[in-house]
């Protein structure tokens, strides 16, 4: 299958792993998930027919992601168990390792000046977006009246957007989680984590924002 004009979401949601394969070459899936691959493609300066047989190997390995079908109550319970209780107990460790790194090595060339304060606005972002999901918008499309909820999801992919950006900054701030030679066990893991959390960031974006919420306004 030509996959050039299809967007990046409508991609990753019939070709799950897909998200890696876009994620390692830095393609917005998520919030940027209605551009088409041979745009994506060209801003980042890849290869197009690199990406396509990558895609190729990976399509004969999956089938159409099964949240299409999943009842709406089911999903917005896996987003909680998921995504934002493991967020809950991430965070915070991120933080507290990412100003660890700018107090003992804030002599470093390649400190990461500023990531603390950087995760710690994320962090509040999150829990603050987080509560507002499961409080009001989840059990509106629980409850059935994901048609009337335009206004409130409207301001969930808002707030996603603020989300994408920081981690582009957070891209910058640490060589796109890319640690120096000889840098501490504290700072390897808090760039191995920094990585985990975008990717786990970029799926649940990715599961509201094309399948969660579309159905929802659907009411379907």
């Amino acid at each position: 299958m030509d996959y050039a004009n299809e967007s990046l979401s409508d991609i990753v949601l019939k070709i799950p792993m897909a998200s890696e394969l876009f994620r390692k070459n830095r393609l917005d899936f998520c919030c940027g998930g209605k551009k088409i691959l041979k745009d994506a493609c060209a801003e980042r300066n890849l290869n197009m027919d690199d990406v396509m047989a990558s895609l190729k190997v990976l399509e004969t390995k999956e089938g159409i992601s099964s949240e299409e079908t999943r009842p709406l109550s089911e999903i917005t319970a896996f987003v909680v168990k998921r995504y934002h209780d493991d967020l809950r107990a991430r965070l915070p460790e991120l933080v507290f390792l990412a100003d660890k790194i700018e107090r003992v090595h804030h002599d470093h060339a390649d400190c990461p000046r500023g990531l603390a304060a950087l995760m710690q606005n994320i962090t509040d972002e999150l829990f603050s977006h987080m509560m507002k999901e499961e409080n009001i918008l989840f059990p509106m499309i629980n409850a059935g009246q994901g048609g009337q909820a335009g206004m409130p999801i409207n301001r969930m992919m808002f707030e996603h957007d603020a989300h994408g950006k920081d981690l582009d900054k957070i891209h910058g701030l640490t060589n796109s989680f890319n640690p120096p030679a000889e840098a501490c066990g504290s700072w390897r893991a808090l760039y191995k984590g920094l990585q985990d959390f975008e990717a786990e960031l970029m799926e649940h974006i990715h599961l509201e924002n094309n399948v969660l919420f579309p159905r929802a306004l659907g009411n379907g």
